[in-house]
């Protein structure tokens, strides 16, 4: 049976590589100016890039706001993000 029937609709718009809006967010888990890493509705998110910022959090209606240069989207199915040196790994580089 699917997981994700009855989540929140899951939408990634994207202009130039630069700003974008996600929805079916649950928390931001980290972000930096190189990664932000979402936990959606669909699992986690990983957005790389560079000068990477959330301008706009609205948790109540699963939407974060992003700008600067996105090189790629990585979901993965964990709850928390995979990558050497965890959350806080990433957070004080």
């Amino acid at each position: 049976m699917d997981e994700h029937i009855g989540a929140r609709p899951h939408r990634i718009n994207l202009l130039n590589r630069g700003v974008g809006t996600v929805s079916g967010v649950r928390d931001v888990k980290a972000f930096n100016e190189a990664e932000i890493v979402l936990e959606t509705d669909m699992g986690m998110l990983s957005i790389k890039g560079t000068d990477l910022h959330v301008t706009k959090l609205t948790l109540e209606k699963g939407e974060v706001e992003v700008d600067g240069t996105v090189d790629s989207f990585v979901y993965t199915d964990t709850k928390e993000p995979v990558s050497a040196g965890g959350v806080f790994g990433r957070l004080f580089r």
